[in-house]
């Protein structure tokens, strides 16, 4: 499977008054590290709904594993667990970048939909969208 890695700094607003990460934020990174794994794939979000295709959240999790701090830069790494005709599951990595903790891991599974909420089958309705996530799926780096 394909892992991008997507790297940014703690911002302030994103803390508590002890300057640790307040937990509901780690699903704002997963969602930055999704964004950026649908661009490295050459299929930008933009695009993807262009052509009809939704990818609301239908499940999250995330378990918390160490604290991060504003200053922070954190990685988040970002694969493809699973994939069916009419959902993904994607898995993050959230590693403080330094010292190399891990903070967080976690997924979220996502159906395909149309505008109006209807599921497709996407291998079925956009077979060029499908065959470049079951790439990603699929993919095994040439040692």
């Amino acid at each position: 499977m394909k892992t991008v890695e997507t790297s940014f700094s703690v911002r302030y607003a994103e803390t508590d008054q002890m300057g640790i990460v307040y937990h509901a934020n780690y699903y704002v990174w997963f969602e930055v590290g999704r964004t950026e794994f649908f661009k490295s794939a050459g299929l930008p979000y933009w695009e993807i709904e262009k052509q009809g295709v939704f990818l609301p959240v239908i499940e999250g999790f995330c378990r918390y594993r160490r604290s991060a701090r504003f200053g922070d830069t954190v990685i988040v790494k970002t694969k493809v667990q699973d994939m069916k005709p009419t959902r993904l599951k994607l898995t993050y990595e959230v590693f403080r970048q330094h010292d190399g903790t891990l903070l967080a891991e976690g997924y979220t599974e996502h159906a395909f939909v149309d505008k109006d909420g209807r599921p497709l089958n996407l291998k079925k309705s956009h077979p060029h969208i499908w065959e470049v996530l079951d790439k990603l799926q699929n993919f095994h780096p040439s040692s």
